[in-house]
């Protein structure tokens, strides 16, 4: 349940970061949205066990982990734009 949540916060903010922000213009929505995509589920994945104790059933819902994985996710979006203005790559 929560790699489904993760995902579908940072294809959310891949949205919401190309839509309204005007993030990563120049290569499309397909690729902002995959950019999210990668990082929630990295930033669930990867990060947020860093820093946050584990839940005592891994299938249980956490907020925090959610929290986490946005960040993570808008965090992959800024870099990116940063990285695509700065290089065009």
């Amino acid at each position: 349940m929560n790699v489904v949540m993760w995902i579908l916060a940072g294809g959310l903010l891949g949205w919401v970061g190309f839509s309204y922000l005007g993030y990563n213009e120049e290569r499309g929505i397909k690729v902002s949205v995959i950019m999210g995509i990668a990082g929630g589920f990295l930033g669930g994945k990867l990060i947020a066990p860093l820093f946050i104790s584990a839940a005592a059933v891994p299938a249980d819902f956490s907020m925090a982990t959610l929290f986490v994985a946005a960040v993570v996710a808008a965090s992959f979006l800024f870099v990116g734009n940063a990285v695509n203005a700065r290089w065009g790559v």
